[in-house]
């Protein structure tokens, strides 16, 4: 179970809503499931509303800055601005590269901003929802 602080949340919701109504997306990196850094990437998709593709050289700084930190990619989070429940798309499992990561996403959809986080399963090209937690700072 992947642990985040509240202004690490606070950071990937904020993220999702100054994005709105293009997805946003980043990564979470840390060590031993614990969220240490959130790292803000671009979404350069040619369709930004129904879709993401990280910027290459925000993914290649926010990798570099993980080695450099000791930090391994825990996470990744990107949002669905219209769903009230979020859940992965059939593009996210398909571009499911990372299968050890826990994918995050958040659901604009209502009026409270809604996270799930998933991690996705090569054997049958789909998903199963995981927990994760939001502790004290």
């Amino acid at each position: 179970m992947i642990k985040l602080n509240q202004s690490q949340f606070s950071k990937i919701l904020d993220h999702a809503q100054e994005a709105s109504p293009s997805e946003c997306c980043g990564l979470i990196g840390g060590s031993e499931e614990t969220a240490l850094t959130v790292y803000q990437l671009h979404n350069v998709a040619p369709n930004p509303t129904v879709t993401y593709e990280a910027a290459p050289e925000d993914l290649f700084a926010a990798q570099r800055q993980m080695r450099a930190r000791g930090e391994e990619l825990l996470g990744i989070y990107h949002s669905h601005p219209r769903a009230t429940e979020p859940a992965p798309s059939e593009t996210d499992v398909r571009l499911a590269y990372y299968p050890r990561a826990v994918y995050f996403i958040v659901g604009l959809g209502s009026n409270v901003p809604v996270m799930r986080a998933f991690r996705m399963t090569e054997r049958d090209e789909g998903w199963e929802q995981v927990e994760y937690a939001i502790m004290d700072e």
